[in-house]
């Protein structure tokens, strides 16, 4: 198993910005592709961003293109998640997720694709 737990989340601005991490322990971090998702109040837990388990690929959700970037260094077990730009609709629950995969170059964007989950780290963004 790989345990997975999240940090940085908190409150900002519109127009602000915030780090996400999520740190692995448990398992060989390099054999897992990685997810970021969010769950807003009242909604469903949906896609924002993932990277392959070689960094080589990544892909995002519409609604975070151009203002999110995720990461990961996989000499430090860790993927990130730079969030710009804020909006007060970014507001969310956000979780990362790990997906063990043999495929250096795949992403996945579904949930059940993934067996692995964090807790998860409130971001709220102000107008």
């Amino acid at each position: 198993q790989v345990q997975l737990v999240e940090s940085g989340g908190g409150l900002v601005q519109a127009g602000g910005s915030l780090r996400l991490s999520c740190a692995a322990s448990g398992r060989t971090f390099s054999n897992y592709a990685m997810g970021w998702f969010r769950q807003a109040p009242g909604k469903e837990r949906e896609f924002v961003a993932a990277i392959s388990k070689s960094g080589h690929t990544t892909y995002y959700a519409d609604s975070v293109k151009g203002r999110f970037t995720i990461s990961r260094d996989n000499a430090k077990n860790t993927v990130y998640l730079q969030m710009d730009s804020l909006k007060p609709e970014d507001t969310a629950v956000f979780y990362c997720a790990a997906a063990i995969t043999t495929a250096a170059t795949v992403v996945f964007t579904k949930r059940h694709n993934y067996g692995y989950w964090g807790q998860g780290t409130q971001v709220i963004v102000s107008s």
